[in-house]
Order: structure tokens, then sequence, then C-alpha cells
């Protein structure tokens, strides 16, 4: 499998959930003030989630297409925005994905803010930390909300399995 085909359908899949996510949140009386909801004290809110995930596909496509991109430094105001920078992410994403990527046994330096710095492979890097970071804070953000009362459960988590259920046979 290539590296394209690895990471670029779990970011349309997560951010089409995350979208969905914010959509019901739209619904909610307490609206905007949910992107200031937190799961732990100590953790970044709803409204950090959602700028961390429109930000990691193009941080990782530096490394693994060679654009240039720098990430949005400030959180959404409201659900509208939030839900707006989604969309324009994933239309990203759509243009991102006509490119080269580089192949699985590239290096890759990845040096996080901290100044810790990792030597991986361009599979391993996907494997080990894009995915996984981008999995963490989208059910980050899907537990804030649910810790916060929304209607919401496994299907609204993972919405596009619905395209390969199995329609019941009738007896």
């Amino acid at each position: 499998m290539s590296v394209k085909d690895q990471i670029v359908p779990v970011w349309k899949q997560m951010l089409g959930t995350l979208d969905g996510l914010l959509a019901k949140a739209e619904t909610d009386q307490r609206g905007d003030a949910l992107l200031e909801t937190k799961l732990a004290d100590d953790m970044h809110p709803l409204s950090t989630q959602v700028r961390f995930l429109c930000n990691m596909p193009g941080e990782a496509m530096v490394r693994l297409a060679g654009i240039e991109f720098t990430s949005s430094e400030d959180d959404p105001k409201t659900l509208s925005e939030a839900r707006e920078r989604i969309a324009a992410t994933r239309a990203q994403i759509d243009g991102w994905s006509k490119l080269d990527f580089v192949t699985g046994e590239t290096a890759i330096e990845l040096i996080l803010p901290n100044g810790m710095t990792f030597d991986l492979s361009a599979a391993e890097y996907i494997r080990d930390w894009a995915l996984a970071q981008y999995y963490f804070h989208t059910v980050t953000a899907y537990s804030i909300l649910r810790k916060e009362g929304l209607a919401i459960g496994k299907i609204d988590y993972v919405p596009y399995m619905m395209r390969y259920m199995r329609q019941p046979v009738e007896a």
C-alpha cells in the first residue's frame, strides 16, 4: 500500500466524522460555548482539537510531498468557523492527493516543539505518529462532546462504515 493510500483516506474520513460531530453540536443550546469545553483540565479544549486536526494534514504533507505549509495558530471561535476550516482542509486534501508522495522507505525527521527528534521512515512516520495522533485528536473531540451530553455514539465516530454494511436478508 502506498504512503498516499495509507493516510489520505483517514484524513478525509476523520474530518467527515469531525464535521458530523460539530453539526450535532450546532443543534445544542450551548452552541459555540462547546468549543471551550475540555475532557480534562490539563487538556486542550474542543476548539484546539479542531485546529490540530485541520493543521495535521498540511504538516504531514510537508514531509510526505514536500509542500509549503504554515499551520494556523488560532482556534476557531464559532462552530460555523470550525466547520468552514474542516471544509477548507478537505478541499486542500483533495488537491494534495493528486501530488506525488515519497515512498515508504524515505527518511523522515520528526522534530517536536519540545525539541525531541525522531528518525523514521515515511511508513513508520505514518503508522507510528501521523495516524496515531490523528485518531487521538479525533477521539478526544468526540469524547469532549460525549462528556458534555451530546447524543452521539459509535456510529457518529465511524459513519463512513455504513457504506460497507450488508443489508439483512429477508427470511
